[in-house]
């Protein structure tokens, strides 16, 4: 006869002792929803103050895809800030035209700034650049990722200017940074390994601020399950294309047994901008010879996809 398994009880949090939902395996911890709650709501205005991020008189455009990320950078944002006379918070939903996915990640997303009362600006591929993005990538699936990020960070400047926005804070947490460090180490691009889209722009550009850096994807996703927030949404179905799918998946498994890499990568990049700041080779930034937009040559990335698209 097998012997019935005992089930056991789940561990205690390291602060309260009540059950934990999650463990911090960087940290060493674990803790309840109470305390995972209060603990990346603190490390999160941490990170916006030591870097100052948000400072008074501003008015910070939250690109909202009404997925787990963007939704818990709103509802951080939203606690922090939302009962200031002197920081203003407009939520910006990109459509970009995705059939059966987009329908229901804009619906989300509507339906969180009703619940917050936040104003709402949406705007779309269809009417920023003439089609969806559906139509653009006829015959050009294996490119969705490329072809997406460029219109969609256009788009998402379209919204935040008619915020009137200072800022522009999106919702990229540690996995998609570190993602993205070993992405640009894989293809090679030390110029987009160094550049800084938060710096002063002196006005040329709405400087981006993230403030979910040092957060991971596991804390959100939990963090939002334990207060009821939490939607299971469908997948883009362009990601399968995509090399950060394959990433993801290599550094997660790595981040699971080496806890704390994901860390020591960010750490590491900021070294090499460090080391690269101010040295001859660095990105000059002029303006686009064609829509006037801040680039590093004469013709934009945006300009020169629109061409390729017969645009």
């Amino acid at each position: 006869m097998n012997p019935v398994p005992v089930q056991q009880d789940p561990p205690a949090c390291s602060v309260c002792g009540e059950p934990a939902v999650i463990h911090q395996r960087h940290a060493g911890r674990y803790l309840c929803g109470t305390d995972l709650v209060a603990d990346l709501e603190q490390r999160v205005a941490g990170t916006i103050a030591s870097q100052q991020q948000v400072v008074p008189g501003d008015c910070v455009a939250v690109a909202l895809s009404g997925g787990k990320d963007s939704t818990a950078l709103l509802v951080m944002l939203h606690r922090l800030f939302g009962s200031r006379d002197d920081i203003r918070l407009v939520a910006v939903t990109v459509d970009e035209g995705i059939t059966g996915y987009r329908e229901e990640t804009v619906r989300s997303a509507a339906d969180l700034v009703r619940k917050l009362g936040v104003e709402h600006i949406t705007v779309s591929f269809g009417e920023l650049f003439g089609d969806s993005l559906d139509t653009f990538l006829k015959g050009r699936k294996a490119q969705a990722c490329t072809i997406c990020g460029i219109l969609r960070k256009k788009a998402l400047v379209a919204g935040a200017k008619r915020a009137g926005a200072t800022k522009l804070a999106t919702g990229h947490n540690l996995d998609d940074e570190a993602q993205s460090v070993l992405m640009n180490v894989l293809r090679g691009d030390l110029l987009r390994l160094v550049r800084d889209s938060g710096r002063e722009s002196s006005g040329r550009f709405i400087p981006r601020i993230k403030p979910l850096t040092y957060v991971q994807e596991k804390e959100i996703a939990t963090y939002l399950m334990v207060q009821g927030i939490w939607e299971d949404l469908p997948e883009c179905p362009y990601a399968i294309h995509a090399l950060r799918r394959e990433v993801r998946s290599m550094l997660s498994g790595i981040e699971y047994r080496h806890p704390g890499t994901m860390l020591r990568l960010l750490e590491n990049k900021k070294i090499i901008e460090t080391a690269f700041s101010g040295k001859a080779g660095g990105e000059a930034v002029g303006r686009c010879r064609e829509c006037g937009d801040p680039c590093s040559g004469e013709t934009c990335q945006l300009c020169q996809l629109l061409h390729s698209l017969g645009r």
